[in-house]
Order: C-alpha cells, then sequence, then structure tokens
C-alpha cells in the first residue's frame, strides 16, 4: 500500500511539515516520488521513519542520522560505525538520565520543604532544620544546596 506524507504523518504521529524536513535534510533517500514528484511511503519506510524519529529523541543532529542513513545503505560493511555510533548515543542518554535523575531529586527535595513550610506557616522550619532532621532521602540533597562552592 502507498501513503501520501499526511497519511504518513498522521500514522506516525508527526506533522506533514516534519516528514519535508526530513526530506529536505537528505533522510528519506529511500522514499520514491511518483513521476510528478508527490513523495510515496510505503509501508517498509514505516521502520526507517520510526528509527530517524527514534535518534532524534534521543539528541541526535540531523547531520548524525543523514551520517546513519547514509552508511545503513551501504550495507554490511558499516555495521561496526553504525554499532558505534549507537553505543555512543547510548552514553549520552545514560549521562543525560542522570542529570535528570538528580534534577527530580532536587524537585522533590523542593516540594518537600515547601509542604513542610505550609504545615509549619513558615519557610523558617524547613530551612533551619539540621541535616539529620530532614528525611534521609533528602539529606545527599541538602548538603550539596548548603555547600558553599569553591571560588
Amino acid at each position: 500500500m502507498i501513503y501520501t506524507v499526511g497519511e504518513t504523518a498522521k500514522l506516525l504521529g508527526v506533522t506533514a511539515s516534519t516528514l519535508r524536513y526530513y526530506d529536505k535534510e537528505g533522510l528519506l533517500p529511500f522514499v520514491e516520488r511518483s513521476a510528478g514528484g508527490i513523495r510515496m511511503f510505503k509501508e517498509s519506510d514505516f521502520e526507517w521513519l520510526q528509527v530517524i524519529g527514534c535518534m532524534k529523541k534521543a539528541g541526535m543532529s540531523i547531520k548524525d542520522i543523514r551520517q546513519y542513513i547514509e552508511m545503513a545503505l551501504q550495507g554490511d560493511d558499516t555495521i561496526e560505525m553504525r554499532l558505534e555510533m549507537f553505543r555512543h548515543q547510548r552514553e549520552e542518554l545514560r549521562a543525560q538520565m542522570e542529570e535528570l535523575e538528580h534534577t527530580m531529586e532536587m524537585v522533590e527535595y523542593k516540594c518537600w520543604y515547601y509542604e513542610t513550610a505550609k504545615k509549619a506557616g513558615t519557610i523558617a522550619v524547613p530551612r533551619d532544620m539540621k541535616v539529620n532532621e530532614v528525611p534521609e532521602r533528602f539529606r545527599k540533597i541538602l548538603r550539596e544546596l548548603r555547600k558553599v562552592p569553591e571560588a
């Protein structure tokens, strides 16, 4: 079955302009066109499009995605390079996830801080607590917040 840009976009949950942009950037060399130049997406193109979407969500640049597609179209000789590309991105994502987890802990701490202040009617209560009076899960964050940066 053949799909239009609009139909493909709807099925993938992206905008038609996103697909047109991908094509303009050279990410869709596998998509055929009609004699009139209309993009004709096949079901076999959907896996490519989903991988492209995943790579974008993973933070990969258009340039890197284009390079990946070019390597994939070259065949088995580029397997090792493609593997390394994904290993590198995996490490980037792990680092981002660790940073997000730390950020979430900070936000959780601040929620606890203001919930405690609200119950007490003043921020003086959580502000003046000693580290051992704070719930254990927030002590590391509190120590980090109270640490004076070195000049």
